[in-house]
């Protein structure tokens, strides 16, 4: 799914609450601290977000907030749902890029077609995780199925520790088995937990699971002291370590807990439940991009807007000469493969597509006062392996 924001900011993202206006500028301040049994839970509330257009389908954004912007590595959170798709349209998402991060889908109704340019197809449905590796650059679109008539649920993205952040990119899809106990049903779609590992791979310990619980249970896991948990609210009442999560609220406890205690209400609830170990590096992001620095952004956009033929391409580009509103297909494609870019990515970084999708999202336009490109941008110019 893309941040569709007409005005995103560079937002500087860490295990604490980012610090300084220029980075939070647009995020919620969103966090309310409340005292539970054994320490104090924080309540994230939810922004809406259109998902674009004016019949738009709208998805409720928790993660990332002003006061606190990662759960382990887990650095965007949007959910969506239930929306009857004849009145909203419906998830329709056109090719987008991501860099240094995995995007995670998870539905509860509804399914969801995905094409990426690393050329995976695949059908998103309910009870299935589908895992995208962005890794050093790819692209990809979205959109619900003919035959979904309610669309229900989540996608949340995590970013790459530095040692990954240039693999290739991948997708992963995997149907959990489901975990039971008395008033619980649990799918662990990631890491461990409840006896129940995932075999999807992830380059740091993460947890991702659906919870499922009759009226009135109270459900006590044990989790790792070193990771931090986030407990999202999807249907019914429920609370965490005696903190009521309201209705789409996302509720944080951080390190040194051994334990969480999660209780139900009088209806049956429905909650994901997320966590990891803190990911220890300050990251940027902009739009769909994670990175490290502002001019890592800038040379992102630049090559995604030039290879979608959206811009024209810096003088060092492998795509300088080639007219304005030339796309990196065909021939083009042919002539450039097995060229780099001088920093190592490769070309064209963002991938090929099927020539009969629809046409790509372009990328918003950088803010002036913060992402402007400087005069002399870094070198690009391609080398041969």
């Amino acid at each position: 799914m893309s941040n569709t924001e007409t005005d995103p900011q560079e937002t500087v993202c860490r295990n604490r609450p980012a610090a300084g206006p220029r980075f939070t500028e647009g995020l919620s301040d969103g966090v309310a601290p409340h005292a539970g049994g054994t320490g104090t839970v924080e309540l994230l509330e939810p922004r809406a977000v259109p998902l674009g257009g004016p019949r738009a389908m709208t998805v409720k954004r928790t993660l990332p907030q002003r006061a606190r912007s990662l759960i382990g590595a887990w650095c965007f959170l949007d959910f969506y749902g239930p929306d009857d798709v004849s009145a909203t349209g419906g998830m329709a998402v056109p090719r987008h890029p991501h860099t240094g991060l995995a995007t995670v889908s998870w539905l509860f109704t509804g399914r969801v077609d995905h094409i990426d340019s690393a050329g995976n197809w695949a059908t998103v449905r309910p009870g299935e995780v589908n895992l995208m590796n962005a890794g050093s650059g790819i692209t990809h679109s979205e959109y619900s199925t003919a035959d979904t008539t309610v669309l229900h649920g989540a996608q949340l993205w995590y970013a790459f520790p530095e040692h990954a952040r240039a693999t290739a990119p991948s997708l992963e899809a995997h149907r959990p088995e489901p975990v039971t106990g008395p008033g619980y049903t649990a799918r662990v779609f990631l890491g461990s937990l409840l006896g129940s590992t995932s075999p999807v791979k992830t380059h740091l310990p993460l947890t991702g699971v659906e919870l499922r619980m009759d009226p009135g249970t109270t459900l006590e896991v044990d989790v790792p002291a070193g990771h931090e948990h986030g407990l999202l609210q999807v249907t019914g009442a429920l609370s965490l370590d005696g903190v009521e999560i309201p209705e789409d609220h996302l509720g944080f406890v951080g390190p040194g807990r051994t334990l969480l205690r999660i209780t139900s209400g009088p209806d049956p609830v429905t909650a994901l439940l997320i966590g990891g170990e803190p990911l220890g590096e300050q990251i940027i992001m902009w739009w769909n991009f994670v990175g490290r620095t502002h001019e890592e952004i800038v040379a992102w956009r630049a090559a995604y807007q030039a290879e979608m033929g959206f811009e024209a391409p810096w003088e060092d580009s492998p795509l300088a000469g080639t007219p304005l509103g030339t796309p990196v297909s065909g021939d083009l494609l042919d002539a450039t493969i097995g060229i780099r870019y001088r920093d190592g990515r490769a070309f064209p970084q963002f991938g090929d597509f099927p020539a009969d999708t629809p046409a790509p999202l372009p990328a918003p336009a950088l803010p002036s006062t913060r992402m402007r490109p400087r005069a002399n941008p870094p070198s690009r110019r391609p080398e041969s392996p």
